[in-house]
């Protein structure tokens, strides 16, 4: 197995990109969600972290995590999720004869991309930057107008916290210049 290089700063706040195999979009699909909430909720009891925020697209997610103290091993969390959804969907929204022989030499399902983006979040100007990334993507993608109004998203628990504006992110409005 390869060997990435990758951060391992023990109790780190990171960004995460995790994306479908060949950005197919059923990941907002109500199976594929179920199956993703549930294994979320499984691999927590296991090997805890705390979601700082999360948005599902149909062929992505991009969330921020912060690990325990002392504890740096997100790769074992990513796989046990991607694993569990596999396993979960696998006949449901397998792509049929896409499967190379890379992919069928490693018995690999075509549900997911093989690897994951991550970020180490630096300060707290970086994580308002990644939140508001997030939040905004599903209007960045098309999605909609107003991040309120895509439901697979934490935005609506920021807003209900006092954390963004109501109207935060809603085109016509002014929006954070860095996204």
């Amino acid at each position: 197995m390869p060997n990435y290089r990758r951060d391992k700063t023990p109790g780190g706040t990171w960004f995460f990109t995790v994306v479908s195999y060949q950005r197919r979009t059923f990941l907002c699909d109500p199976p594929v969600r179920a199956a993703l909430t549930s294994a979320i909720r499984r691999v927590r009891i296991k090997y805890p972290f705390k979601i700082n925020a999360w948005v599902l697209l149909p062929d992505h997610f991009h969330c921020v995590w912060t690990l325990p103290q002392g504890d740096s091993n997100y790769s074992l969390r990513i796989s046990l999720l991607k694993r569990a959804v596999t396993l979960q969907c696998k006949s449901l929204v397998a792509a049929t004869g896409t499967r190379s022989a890379s992919r069928l030499k490693h018995r690999e399902a075509t549900v997911w991309q093989r690897r994951f983006w991550e970020h180490l979040i630096k300060d707290t100007n970086d994580l308002r930057q990644h939140l508001d990334y997030i939040h905004y993507n599903p209007v960045k993608h098309g999605h909609c107008q107003d991040p309120a109004d895509w439901p697979y998203s934490t935005v609506h628990k920021f807003i209900a916290n006092g954390i963004y504006p109501k109207d935060w992110g809603r085109v016509g409005n002014s929006l954070p210049t860095d996204l």
